[in-house]
């Protein structure tokens, strides 16, 4: 039962960990950051920016540490990928492709982009390092009227950044892949075979092609849980500020609910 929360409220417990339906995080997250315990929430924090807004502003009025499950953030690869990208090795960022698509679980009340693509738009902030400045996009409707099951988002961030989302559970193969696109070549992080390929190829000043040919970078997988709920302890124990925060957690329930109104 979803009240058998209540009396860990009283508790001696320092910390609790929230995966109930997304509907209920508002209230128990809120409830359990004014009792004084630090809080960790399933991906996506709220269901609105205005509840995400409200979680970040009690835990910072309690000093409480607020970390999302943004898993994804935990994964190796990504955090290769944020160093290998914030270092300048492949230059100028032009723009970042993302594809989560499979055979999957249709919900009857978030759209695929809420169910898949929570993880990716926390991914695509992560890596671009800020939020965007404008957002689009579209989506279609096949099994129910007014749920879409493959959806394309569309961000733009400051500097000329843009960021491309497409997320299905209607498709008939597994993909699972992210594209950076640069100044001096281009990187694919397979989430599957779970490698980042480097591909020197590029168009010059000239606009001439330049293949140098490609190489696997990256290849292995951690345990992204267990990072995940180590990296929580860690901030528990230290005061630090999670990579995925409660800010980081409300900027990606921002750009979905921007999703949602441009619909």
């Amino acid at each position: 039962m979803l009240d058998d929360w209540q009396p860990l409220l009283q508790s001696d417990i320092n910390a609790v960990a929230i995966a109930t339906p997304v509907p209920t995080h508002h209230a128990i997250a809120k409830a359990f950051l004014e009792a004084g315990k630090d809080v960790f929430v399933e991906k996506p924090m709220t269901f609105t920016v205005a509840e995400a807004e409200d979680l970040v502003a009690t835990a910072k009025a309690g000093g409480r540490v607020l970390m999302v499950g943004h898993l994804l953030l935990y994964q190796p690869a990504v955090h290769w990928l944020k160093e290998y990208l914030d270092g300048g090795k492949l230059g100028q960022i032009y723009s970042l492709h993302q594809e989560r698509m499979k055979l999957g679980r249709a919900r009857a009340v978030e759209n695929v982009l809420w169910s898949l693509g929570v993880h990716d738009v926390a991914v695509l902030l992560y890596l671009v390092g800020a939020a965007p400045a404008s957002t689009s996009f579209s989506g279609h409707c096949g099994l129910q009227a007014e749920i879409e099951d493959d959806t394309y988002l569309h961000m733009e961030f400051p500097g000329g950044i843009k960021a491309h989302l497409h997320n299905s559970w209607l498709w008939p193969e597994n993909r699972r892949r992210l594209t950076v696109v640069g100044e001096k070549g281009m990187l694919v992080y397979d989430e599957i075979a779970q490698n980042i390929t480097l591909h020197r190829k590029i168009i010059d000043a000239e606009l001439q092609n330049c293949d140098g040919g490609d190489e696997v970078v990256f290849e292995g997988s951690g345990q992204p849980l267990k990072l995940e709920m180590e990296h929580f302890i860690d901030c528990i124990k230290t005061r630090a500020t999670p990579r995925s925060d409660g800010q980081n957690g409300l900027e990606v329930v921002r750009v979905l609910e921007t999703a949602n109104d441009t619909n």
